[in-house]
């Protein structure tokens, strides 16, 4: 038995994260079949709640699926997960690692971000264009600490991003901002070079304000882009 692998408090959760590892790290390949509520209760030393309750955010993360006999299978979690199982996959023994998966977010930012600089100055109010504008002045007066600096230009991102209209990428802007991702996690120093930039903060808000979306667009990837590292990356199978 793995009695020992489960602690007593929040049960549910811990064997949860155990099964999600197990699938993510190929352990419950897809198309298994998941064991049956009375041996994983057996096997863990759980009571049959915490696996009900395990197995359903197993659904839930779209890792698992009842069949119509009964049987809990196995997804594939590349064609059925979403965002929320970012740092799950990055937790799981294989699989991607938190570099990998914060290079792969940081890659996501800059598509994001460009398009939402587009769909901005397209848009956007003139009161919010002059919101981006003000707020490019402001940035250009904070640091150079480069905490100070990557605080504004959260703050400045999200005036863009809410100025582009897309409801899809204010929710992905919130994932990679508020920890769901783990681009939270990835040093300043790292994304000097883009904070640093003032002048292009002040001309990608200029561009906004003049409506001009190709400019934007384009100034808006090559300034995110900046903070993707070179390293290569394989791609995910």
């Amino acid at each position: 038995m793995n009695e020992g692998l489960i602690r007593r408090e929040a049960v549910s959760d811990q064997l949860f994260a155990l099964l999600r590892d197990r699938i993510l790290g190929g352990e419950l390949p897809a198309g298994a079949a998941l064991t049956a509520e009375r041996g994983l209760a057996a096997e863990f030393g759980v009571n049959r709640h915490a696996v009900r309750e395990a197995v359903k955010r197993l659904q839930q993360a779209r890792l698992v699926e009842v069949s119509h006999g009964g049987r809990t299978l196995v997804l594939d979690w590349r064609h059925t997960a979403g965002l929320d199982l970012a740092m799950g996959i990055a937790a799981a023994d294989a699989g991607p690692t938190v570099e990998d998966l914060a290079r792969d977010a940081l890659e996501m930012r800059a598509c994001i971000g460009a398009d939402a600089a587009r769909l901005c100055t397209i848009r956007c109010s003139e009161d919010t264009a002059g919101e981006i504008v003000e707020a490019a002045g402001r940035y250009a007066r904070t640091g150079p600490d480069l905490t100070e600096l990557a605080d504004a230009d959260v703050a400045w991102w999200r005036l863009i991003v809410e100025g582009s209209g897309n409801v899809a990428y204010l929710l992905a802007f919130n994932s990679l901002v508020g920890g769901t991702l783990p681009v939270a996690d990835v040093p300043d120093d790292l994304r000097a070079a883009e904070l640093l930039d003032v002048e292009a903060h002040q001309r990608l808000a200029a561009h906004i304000a003049a409506r001009e979306a190709e400019a934007a667009e384009r100034l808006a990837r090559e300034l995110l882009s900046r903070s993707v590292p070179a390293t290569p990356r394989k791609a995910v199978r």
